[in-house]
């Protein structure tokens, strides 16, 4: 199989603007069709302005859910988002800056959610950052926790501020990553919140299950999103996805079924589970 490449890259701030990337990443495949399996739902997503999480809201919307769309402050990218899910696909979308890193700041996203559409269905949490280092003696205390605070406590802050409002037939999705079980020398922290989203998607599943809300996880492998450009060498970024079976980097069109899937009733029988969208890396555990 032939390694397909990107033209070498870089941005110099996170998460990224995916208006800047060549090639853009494809959002939604050309052959998705959606079929209700959403509708008269309400999904709020954490990051999603752009890569995973503007495939996802776009696959949700055209599932006929309404899209309640979380981002830092990439203004371009998020109203982008918008204007195709209200444009091209016929949906409703509203969009919310915060940074959530704290509970407040959670607490804000849900109560606005609430006020725009009434109700919330789904929760996908979705916001990330990464830090690449090539000695374990780099990372900082200071990037650990900054780390942790975005990838790890914002999903736990997000879940309980939205529990209340959730219903029976919820569902919440979890962005962990293939890091989390093949681990990744360069990236310690980051895999690290990976891990700790699996087992937090574990334990909530069993703590929920009897309210007949399901929680459930994708972890992707790598996938071609504004993340990239923004952390890694223009190097690294030519070579990025040449290291899997598949010799290739994912879109993020390619992982929104997944999360279609676990968010739906053709998912009722699971729960506490993870998904391996990842170019043919084989995991186990």
């Amino acid at each position: 199989m032939q390694e397909q490449q990107q033209p070498p890259q870089h941005q110099n701030q996170q998460p990224g603007i995916e208006a800047e990337m060549t090639p853009k990443p494809e959002y939604l495949s050309p052959s998705y069709k959606g079929s209700d399996k959403l509708k008269n739902k309400v999904a709020l997503i954490t990051g999603g302005d752009s890569g995973i999480g503007r495939a996802v809201a776009c696959a949700f919307a055209l599932e006929g859910a309404k899209i309640v769309v979380h981002y830092l402050n990439e203004e371009e990218d998020a109203k982008e988002t918008q204007r195709i899910i209200e444009e091209e696909l016929g949906g409703q979308c509203h969009l919310i800056a915060r940074n959530l890193q704290t509970y407040k700041a959670c607490e804000d996203i849900v109560h606005e959610a609430i006020k725009q559409f009434k109700q919330l269905d789904i929760i996908v949490n979705n916001c990330a950052e990464q830090h690449p280092q090539e000695s374990f003696e780099d990372i900082s205390c200071e990037q650990l926790e900054e780390t942790f605070k975005t990838n790890f406590f914002s999903y736990f802050y997000v879940i309980k501020a939205a529990l209340p409002h959730l219903k029976k037939g919820s569902t919440i999705v979890n962005t962990t990553s293939v890091t989390a079980y093949k681990g990744s020398d360069h990236l310690i922290d980051y895999s690290s919140t990976k891990g700790a989203i699996i087992a937090f998607t574990r334990s909530l599943s069993q703590n929920l299950v009897q309210k007949g809300i399901r929680v459930n996880a994708v972890a992707p492998g790598p996938i071609w999103t504004p993340l990239i450009p923004a952390t890694f060498s223009k190097e690294e970024v030519a070579e990025f996805g040449n290291q899997v079976p598949m010799k290739r980097a994912g879109q993020p069109s390619e992982m929104a079924p997944a999360y279609v899937y676990l968010a739906s009733e053709d998912s009722s029988y699971m729960t506490g589970q993870v998904l391996h969208p990842n170019g043919g890396v084989i995991v186990n555990g």
